[in-house]
């Protein structure tokens, strides 16, 4: 069982390389935004390929949702820019080149004894990198859907954001409160 990937629990903000070697920390890439969160199982694997490829529809969704998509790989950075560039994905992929995700969560693939594989999970984080739900794909199917995805987001934000649903009275007392204050300021 993963270790501190449990609904509510709060991720490390990691700081990993991209596959330029640019250093990115998951609360920068993140922003305020939700972020659905990728630990691969590596480079080497078709199933691995081939859910990146289904996220590439779904990441077209992303900027319109202010969400966020990230990919952590267990390889070094010429493999991560393979399969980025393979799966023609323009999100960030990043480098677990030391193994620090794998090990801080304990996601070691313990049944493939010739590459350094992580378990694959996908994470649904609310800002602040707050774990939502999880996902564990070490079967294709455990890997969740773009259309699961857009239901799990739908529903963190139904619980997070309190003009979800703008016709709320409580979302209209605090979008007046904050236009009063900004008109305030000046």
């Amino acid at each position: 069982m993963s270790k501190g990937l449990t609904p509510g629990s709060v991720l490390p903000d990691f700081t990993l390389p991209d596959e330029t070697g640019m250093t990115h920390r998951l609360s920068e890439l993140q922003g305020s935004d939700a972020m659905i969160l990728m630990l691969g199982r590596g480079e080497h694997c078709p199933r691995e390929r081939q859910h990146q490829r289904e996220m590439v529809r779904f990441h077209q969704w992303c900027p319109v949702a202010f969400t966020q998509l990230v990919t952590v790989l267990p390889n070094d950075l010429h493999d991560v820019y393979k399969m980025r560039i393979s799966t023609g994905a323009h999100w960030p992929y990043l480098a677990d080149t030391d193994l620090e995700v794998q090990r801080t969560f304990e996601i070691e693939e313990y049944t493939d004894p010739h590459h350094r594989a992580s378990v694959p999970h996908t994470l649904v984080v609310a800002p602040g990198l707050v774990v939502d739900k999880v996902y564990v794909g070490y079967w294709f199917w455990g890997r969740p859907s773009p259309f699961q995805l857009w239901e799990d987001l739908q529903d963190m934000l139904r619980r997070t954001k309190d003009d979800f649903d703008p016709t709320t009275e409580r979302a209209r007392d605090a979008w007046m409160a904050a236009n009063a204050a900004q008109l305030a300021r000046g």
